[in-house]
Parts: C-alpha cells; sequence; structure tokens
C-alpha cells in the first residue's frame, strides 16, 4: 500500500511539473530553456519536477488572460459608453447652439423692424 502511494505521488509530482513547464512562457523560465526544462522532465521526472520548482519557475506566476472572443453587449462595453456620452454632449451643444442662433435671428428681425418703423413713421 506504502509503494502504491509513493508511485501515485511520484506521478502526481511529474504530471504536475511537466503540465506547469509546458504552460509556463517559454520567455519566463529561468535557468535553461523550455525545450531543455521539458527534456529534463522527461529524462529525470521526480529530479527534474524538483529542480523545475527550486530553479526554473518563473518568480511572478500570474495566470494570462485569455482573450475574450464573444462579443461584449454595448452596456459592458467602456469605448461604446464614452461614445455614447460624448454623443449625447455633442447633440445637446447643437441644440443649445441651434436654439442661440433663433434667439438671435429674433433680436436682428426685432431691431430691424424697429429701424423701419423708427424711419417711416418719423415725417414732421
Amino acid at each position: 500500500m506504502l509503494r502504491v502511494v509513493a508511485v501515485v505521488a511520484v506521478l502526481l509530482v511529474f504530471v504536475y511539473g511537466l503540465v506547469d513547464v509546458i504552460r509556463t512562457d517559454r520567455r519566463s523560465t529561468r535557468g535553461i530553456s523550455k525545450t531543455a526544462w521539458i527534456v529534463v522532465m522527461i529524462l529525470l521526472p521526480v529530479l527534474g519536477a524538483v529542480l523545475w520548482f527550486l530553479i526554473g519557475r518563473p518568480y511572478n506566476i500570474r495566470p494570462t488572460p485569455q482573450p475574450t472572443s464573444h462579443p461584449t453587449a454595448p452596456d459592458d462595453d467602456p469605448d461604446f459608453l464614452r461614445n455614447l456620452e460624448v454623443r449625447r454632449r455633442n447633440q445637446a451643444e447643437a441644440e443649445r447652439l441651434k436654439k442661440l442662433k433663433a434667439e438671435l435671428e429674433a433680436k436682428e428681425r426685432k431691431l430691424k423692424g424697429e429701424t423701419k418703423a423708427d424711419d417711416s413713421g418719423d415725417v414732421n
């Protein structure tokens, strides 16, 4: 029973170490290249796994984020929301400018109307 547990433990350490070497980015391995680590792991299963965990494994192991291939909803997309806000501001500014232009034209018409009334009504 003890032998079976020992064999299973060695097999687990070997498989975990080998999978860890394979999943590690080739630029972040320490010591020797990734290919050399795989060869060492296969030739010296227990010693290779121990050496990998002590010497070869990168210091900061962060899982690389997998790019999302599915489309995101518009309300989850920050670029879409930012563009939506910019469009809303631009539309509000255009409406404000249109209102100011209409007020200016009304004032100009009023001024022209007063000037004509003053010129024509003042005959002495």
